[in-house]
């Protein structure tokens, strides 16, 4: 055991020795907190003699799920694969295969991706002879899913419309898409988190099974959290009120997709008797750029104050280039490159250019093509959506779930096979006619 703690600053030390009842642990970039995760779940299954299958850790990405996995292996074994660790909407998948007939689906459901739910959306806006240029799919489906994020079911949100046209119709459509949904036995995205809770609200039994198996829950990035992320975790941790939450308000800045940095705010207030634990000692940054950092952040309207250091060297200070416009811009980034290249003999892989928005590549590439520097651009079309590969995957959906019809139509032609417009829309109306599908 005390290799395990070995090697924890006094905060973090505190944070993972702190186990029962509610804890927030405020941790700035670079503090270590993926460390006091899995350092804490090894402590309490070796320390406190908990069985792994009774810690809940969930994150945000299947990347850190991932990492979290394998260093809490790497510290107490094969043990750890007893654990639930995992992303929000991987649990609930789990909760959902088990449970979901309770709300009239099969357990074998399949989840639409976002270009499955605006094709279904674009089907919607046909059937009800919506203009799709007045409500675009893009839009549409952007408001269905803030309204799931607020866990309004289409009635709730309709009663909210209360007369505003363009809220009436996009109610509307949040109706027929839910109901085309069902007939498909598909869920999307959203609803993964808010069927969970349905079951866990209207399944005592239910309820009290996981509420009694997750007797410590661990999550990360609290302060990006929704409404019915809250939910779920208030509801799994009803019974123990053993808690810990990472996370850091001075980082909330995901409130556009439905994050509610009110949830960290309001910590303390939702679970009474919560320890408050600061993580500000910095171990990646240089004192230079941490001094920026703690200039920026200072002006925030923030509940918890911290101020991050570090035991590193101070580093070269940061350049701020005011450029006239993005072609400015480019020329700089490539100056600047070719100067470190030139004078401090560093090479081309040793860079990296973020940009906000994939428009704003245009004008760097431009500039690095005239210089002749090879680059490579990340995060381009991803694997999953390519056109191969969804055709494929909508073969084996179909196979695994013959009520998704939004898969059928994606291969009834694929490969051509002669089937046109007219004999899908005869389909379409045989099957409206005889409801027995709905292509």
């Amino acid at each position: 055991m005390q290799d395990l703690l070995e090697g924890l600053n006094d905060k973090q030390y505190e944070a993972v020795i702190n186990c029962e009842g509610p804890s927030l642990v405020i941790a700035g970039a670079g503090s270590g907190k993926t460390k006091v995760l899995t350092h804490k779940i090894a402590y309490l299954i070796q320390q406190k003699d908990i069985k792994p299958w009774n810690i809940l850790a969930i994150t945000f990405t299947n990347k850190a799920a991932n990492e979290m996995k394998e260093r809490v292996e790497n510290l107490v074994g094969e043990v750890a694969r007893d654990m639930w660790i995992g992303t929000f909407h991987w649990v609930c998948v789990r909760i959902l295969r088990r449970y979901i007939d309770r709300i009239g689906y099969e357990s074998s459901f399949v989840i639409f991706d976002t270009s499955d739910g605006r094709a279904m959306i674009k089907n919607c806006l046909k059937d009800l002879n919506i203009d799709d240029k007045m409500f675009t799919d893009r839009i549409v489906q952007c408001e269905i899913s803030n309204a799931k994020n607020e866990m309004l079911e289409p009635s709730s949100y309709m009663a909210r419309a209360n007369g505003d046209f363009r809220k009436e119709k996009i109610a509307s459509i949040y109706t027929l898409y839910q109901k085309r949904l069902k007939e498909n036995n598909a869920l999307d995205f959203d609803d993964i988190i808010n069927f969970a809770i349905k079951i866990l609200t209207e399944n005592p039994d239910v309820l009290e099974y996981y509420s009694e198996k997750f007797k410590y829950i661990l999550v990360d990035e609290y302060q990006d959290t929704n409404k019915a992320q809250f939910m779920l975790i208030s509801l799994l941790a009803g019974r123990y009120g053993n808690i810990t939450v990472v996370g850091d308000n001075d980082q909330g800045i995901y409130s556009f997709r439905g994050a509610d940095i009110s949830n960290i705010l309001n910590f303390e207030k939702d679970f009474p008797g919560t320890k408050i634990i600061k993580l500000e000692q910095n171990y990646r940054c240089t004192g230079s750029i941490l001094n920026v950092a703690n200039s920026v952040i200072k002006n925030n309207e923030t509940k918890y104050e911290k101020k991050l250091w570090t035991k590193n060297e101070k580093g070269n200070l940061p350049t701020v280039h005011r450029a006239e416009d993005e072609y400015d811009e480019a020329r700089y980034i490539v100056e600047q490159i070719n100067h470190l290249k030139r004078e401090e003999y560093y090479k081309f892989k040793d860079f990296a250019i973020l940009y906000r928005m994939n428009t704003q590549s245009r004008a760097i590439e431009e500039i690095l093509v005239r210089e002749d520097i090879p680059y490579k651009i990340i995060g381009g079309l991803k694997f999953y959506e390519r056109k191969e590969i969804k055709d494929i995957i909508a073969y084996l959906r179909l196979i695994h779930n013959t009520n998704d019809n939004l898969s059928l139509i994606r291969i009834i032609n694929e490969p051509k096979r002669g089937i046109g417009k007219t004999s899908l829309d005869n389909v379409q109306k045989l099957a409206e006619e005889t409801r027995y599908i709905n292509v």
